[in-house]
């Protein structure tokens, strides 16, 4: 077995990014991935910047193309009456292992394609649901991008300076920490399924996965009755723990001293007078004076190269980062190395693309381009559903089947 899901067949109707991410893993990884989507109902990603050279079109955002690859596409027109009938025909015939999808909540139910209808056809599936607020509670009818769950679970509250308002984490944070968690969960179910030959509904609520990573604060309030706030790039614990300005247009460093060991190596470093000062000699003192130290750092680190120096402090146990601009990071000879590759597209030619950010012992991920819109048409309905093309081309004029 050369990939670790070699053999796995997905069912996807995820869109934008939590679900695409989640099935771009199983993909990667060797899962055949058969993409449903359609202009009818576009998805979002599709349509949304940047394009390559800056010019749209349905096959040309880096956004899309990003978190899709090794997938086939299916263009199928939900909307149309005939679609339910080629979804039920491509389950009964080629009989995948998981259904995907992240639509609203009803939108698969209006569709004939919930749980319990697909159970009847495939006993055992193992069918997975991402919304922002679960399939059922108070809150299922509300929808929302990663911005929205990002707030609702008190990020924002805790993320900005302490005189300002609330300001949340930049773009989506919880699309970007989600998808290890649906991929936990379905690869457990999977597991389940090859033990029992049962299978089961999985029902990821987005903004609830994202509180997991906000366990601090809420067990400081549980254990301590203390509301966490902003405080900008402080930490609790550690001090100093902030960015500073280096020489250069808008470069910046990461610096955190997590003990009075990173502390003194911090002063042979910096070698100057004022990091001697008493009142610094320990972490409680220096907490105390955290601005002061923070001015007279920022002060010593504007004369400083942001690359240089977070070699020469990680040299001796420091925590520093630069803080990397986009092409900073296409250019780090590390991720250069280890992790991007290139993907070769049909419209847009060699494209740049992030890779699987761990390594397995026995098995390697092998990620292919992403696929155009309805590109695989032919190869989902006449080689897995059992159609002939005569058949396909009548759906296609029917307007069931998307070629754009």
């Amino acid at each position: 077995m050369s990939s670790a899901l070699e053999g796995l067949k997905v069912l996807d109707f995820c869109w934008v990014i939590v679900g695409p991410v989640t099935t771009r893993f199983l993909a990667d990884n060797g899962a055949t991935v058969v993409r449903v989507e359609s202009t009818a109902k576009l998805d979002y990603l599709r349509a949304s910047a940047p394009f390559k050279d800056g010019q749209p079109g349905l096959n040309r955002s880096l956004f899309y193309n990003e978190v899709n690859t090794s997938k086939l596409s299916l263009g199928l027109n939900l909307q149309q009456p005939g679609a339910r009938q080629v979804l039920i025909r491509l389950i009964e015939r080629w009989q995948p292992d998981l259904l995907t999808e992240s639509f609203g909540v009803g939108a698969m139910e209006r569709r004939g394609m919930d749980y319990e209808t697909v159970r009847q056809v495939k006993p055992d599936i193992v069918y997975f649901s991402s919304t922002q607020f679960g399939q059922n509670g108070p809150n299922a009818g509300y929808s929302g991008f990663g911005n929205v769950g990002a707030a609702v679970s008190g990020l924002n509250e805790i993320t900005g300076w302490p005189n300002g308002e609330p300001v949340g984490a930049w773009g989506a944070l919880p699309d970007m920490t989600n998808p290890p968690l649906a991929i936990t969960a379905i690869l457990a179910a999977l597991d389940y399924r090859r033990r029992t030959g049962k299978g089961q509904q999985i029902d990821l609520a987005q903004s609830e996965g994202f509180l997991q990573f906000l366990a601090p604060a809420f067990l400081d309030l549980e254990a301590n009755d203390r509301v966490a706030t902003r405080q900008g790039n402080r930490d609790e614990v550690m001090c100093p723990h902030a960015v500073f300005p280096c020489a250069g247009d808008d470069r910046w460093i990461a610096i955190a001293v997590a003990s009075d060991e990173d502390w003194h190596a911090l002063s042979e470093v910096i070698a100057e007078d004022w990091v001697h000062d008493a009142r610094f000699k320990s972490m409680t003192a220096r907490k105390e004076h955290e601005s002061e130290i923070e001015d007279l750092l920022a002060r010593w680190t504007r004369g400083e190269d942001a690359f240089d120096l977070t070699r020469e402090l990680q040299a001796v146990g420091i925590a520093a980062g630069v803080v990397n601009k986009p092409d900073d990071l296409i250019r780090d000879p590390q991720l250069c190395e280890t992790f991007f590759e290139t993907l070769d597209h049909p419209e847009l030619g060699p494209i740049l693309h992030a890779g699987q950010t761990f390594s397995m012992s026995e098995t390697r991920a092998e990620m292919r381009r992403p696929p155009l819109l309805g590109e695989h048409n032919l190869e989902v309905l006449c080689g897995l559903a059992g159609y002939s093309e005569e058949e396909v081309i009548e759906m296609m004029a029917a307007g069931i089947i998307e070629n754009p």
